[in-house]
């Protein structure tokens, strides 16, 4: 299998003959993993369950941690889902790296299609599954949202949507969802989204994929599915604690398949992570210290908040100019778009993650200021 290069391989080459500036202590908001700590009462449910060490966990997730995630769907969406309808996971990039390969896998000639640009996992997964890939482009000329082609979607077996998106901050209208979850039915493709940006909303509550299923009356789920995270939302991403939630039918057979995986968390972990989703205050606070930082980069940027995640969609011009100079000059590290995109799409963006406490967030934020200043 041929794999393209990771993104932040792609980047320390782009930099490695750069000496960067010895005045500026080394930055970078390259890498979405937020930079607060894990709240206190997680990491004591931790260490009281590291006696559960001494045995296996199942493959299907203990009955305590898919009881507390089904609990965040009800207050979080309203939704009301049975057991059958969840499956723990070990984070969600095992899952959706794996997932496509089993859902694809007896299929002739498997097609895929997800964003562009995208986290590169899915690109994995198709390249993985032997599947042709249908890229939606995701341009300032759509407003960063998934285009429909419903000739090329006819031919789809999987589809992939990642709203709130990643690395654009795009966020998707209810309205919109609801007329994804119609092409799935209509077109009999598989339809997932990448919801682990979700609980990251800075204004209002964003929608799931699953309430607008249930909306154009797609109560069971048929061809619907989400996956979930709690390394966003609790600041957490060493917990590695996801789930995929959806159609019954899919999962049942999906679930048959992870037990040959051998991907199941450990019971420690299950019990973390479980006093993570049922708990939903400590996510506010991590909002807020987001918010703080898009106050930030707007006071110091001039640069306007998302709806939704931590990222900065930022238009630069030549990126890869932009990303080694910053370095340079500054010791900053950002992400070149055109590392995220295929076919051009990203290029001339550079993603910036805002994930750190308000002072380091300052200063990175008045080091790219100050190097726009000189090169503006």
């Amino acid at each position: 299998m041929q794999f393209e290069t990771y993104p932040f391989e792609k980047l320390t080459r782009l930099l490695a003959d750069i000496k960067p500036a010895s005045d500026h202590t080394p930055m970078s908001l390259t890498i979405g993993e937020p930079q607060f700590e894990t709240p206190e009462f997680i990491r004591r449910e931790l260490c009281d369950a590291a006696a559960l060490l001494n045995k296996y966990p199942k493959t299907a997730g203990e009955e305590y941690l898919k009881t507390a995630m089904l609990e965040y769907l009800r207050k979080r969406f309203g939704l009301e889902l049975s057991m059958e309808q969840l499956i723990p996971s070990f984070g969600t990039r095992e899952l959706l790296f794996n997932f496509p390969q089993f859902w694809l896998h007896d299929r002739e000639a498997p097609v895929m299609a997800f964003p562009n640009p995208f986290y590169q996992i899915y690109e994995g997964a198709a390249i993985a599954s032997r599947a042709k890939i249908v890229h939606l482009d995701l341009t300032p000329e759509n407003d960063f949202q998934p285009p429909v082609d419903e000739e090329l979607l006819s031919g789809c077996d999987l589809v992939i949507l990642n709203t709130p998106n990643n690395p654009t901050a795009s966020v998707m209208p209810l309205e919109a969802m609801k007329r994804w979850v119609r092409l799935a039915l209509k077109h009999d493709f598989l339809l997932l989204n990448d919801e682990c940006y979700i609980d990251l909303w800075l204004r209002e509550p964003l929608p799931s994929l699953l309430e607008a299923s249930v909306a154009v009356g797609n109560g069971e789920f048929h061809n619907v599915l989400v996956v979930n995270s709690a390394s966003k939302r609790s600041s957490a991403p060493g917990l590695r604690s996801g789930f995929i939630a959806g159609d019954r039918e899919v999962l049942r057979e999906y679930l048959r398949y992870r037990t040959y995986v051998g991907c199941a968390s450990p019971l420690p972990l299950q019990r973390a992570a479980a006093v993570a989703w049922a708990e939903g205050e400590h996510v506010e606070a991590f909002r807020e210290k987001y918010r703080r930082n898009f106050e930030l980069a707007e006071e110091i940027l001039g640069i306007k908040a998302p709806e939704a995640t931590f990222y900065i969609w930022m238009e630069v011009g030549d990126e890869l100019t932009f990303t080694r100079e910053l370095y340079r000059r500054y010791n900053l590290k950002v992400l070149p778009g055109s590392f995220l995109g295929r076919e051009g799409v990203g290029k001339g963006f550079v993603r910036l993650a805002l994930v750190y406490e308000e002072e380091p967030m300052r200063e990175a934020l008045q080091r790219l200021a100050d190097f726009l200043g000189d090169v503006g």
